[in-house]
């Protein structure tokens, strides 16, 4: 099953709209998500978080509140979903904002349990998250064509099929596996740890 999470933030554009909405998936929204993913015209299944954000006379019998603080409300939702049997998650309008929420995009990815495919979809690229528990990543880079890998937690990293490979290196929050380049061929990625990889939308 495929899932949408439609954040609070800014808005997608009309290319991430075509990509993430051309196949059939439930929409849910991540609190104020649903009331901005709805002005789009989108159909909302239901609206996830803690319920601060959202017009919550428009939504009854929508919502399910996920009260707990010590995480976000995407980390919470992406959770939620995981448990529900979801095996493919993206997520949608989550940039912009304060620097905080940028970054605590990336830390939700690593908060939340394995279990998914789960992608952040930004106007110029998307963030795959690569968790240890559901194995590597492989994608088809053109020759030459950027990507970029990033160690969300201290762990080992194996690239191949790319100009530079790492082969079980240790890795952190660095620069280390920034813009990358494709060979015209089929890139692997895995790791020990949870992984952000970037690659071209």
């Amino acid at each position: 099953m495929r899932a949408i999470l439609w954040c609070n933030g800014s808005a997608p554009g009309a290319v991430v709209m075509d990509r993430v909405l051309e196949q059939n998936a439930d929409v849910f929204g991540v609190d104020g998500g649903a009331d901005k993913a709805a002005e789009k015209g989108i159909e909302v299944k239901e609206v996830l978080g803690d319920l601060d954000s959202v017009d919550l006379s428009r939504w009854s019998g929508k919502t399910t509140e996920l009260p707990n603080q010590d995480s976000s409300d995407l980390a919470k939702s992406i959770e939620e979903l995981i448990g529900r049997g979801y095996e493919e998650i993206d997520i949608v309008g989550a940039g912009g904002g304060s620097s905080s929420h940028i970054l605590g995009n990336w830390a939700a990815l690593c908060d939340a349990p394995g279990g998914a495919k789960v992608s952040i979809h930004h106007n110029d690229s998307v963030t795959v998250r690569v968790h240890p528990d559901d194995g590597g990543f492989d994608f088809f880079s053109g020759d030459s064509e950027e990507f970029s890998v990033f160690a969300l937690e201290k762990c080992k990293v194996w690239i191949s099929g790319s100009r530079w490979e790492i082969k079980g290196e240790e890795m952190a929050m660095s620069t280390r596996g920034m813009s990358n380049r494709g060979l015209g061929q089929m890139v692997s990625i895995s790791g020990d740890g949870v992984l952000a990889v970037l690659i071209p939308g």
